[in-house]
């Protein structure tokens, strides 16, 4: 089985100041309206990971800003852990 190793990243808001990230009462929730000069930085930050073997796991957007949460496999597995 596939081991990983993963990694938090926070971006701050000033680096993404245009996106609008929009909830609904139902739960629904979208991107809207968002400058391509904001979604060419979010390319940035992900090309920037990819690079170095990092996959995007989850995004999640707030008032402060983007936490990324990256995992990429481990090259050498790790001793199984026991319950």
């Amino acid at each position: 089985m596939a081991q990983f190793e993963y990694r938090i990243t926070l971006h701050p808001a000033e680096s993404f100041k245009d996106v609008v990230y929009f909830c609904s009462s139902e739960g629904r929730c979208e991107l809207k309206e968002v400058p391509a000069d904001q979604i060419g930085r979010l390319e940035e930050v992900l090309n920037e990971q990819g690079q170095r073997g990092w996959e995007l796991a989850q995004a999640t957007f707030g008032n402060r800003g983007v936490l990324i949460i990256w995992r990429r496999a481990l090259a050498t597995p790790r001793k199984e852990l026991t319950a």
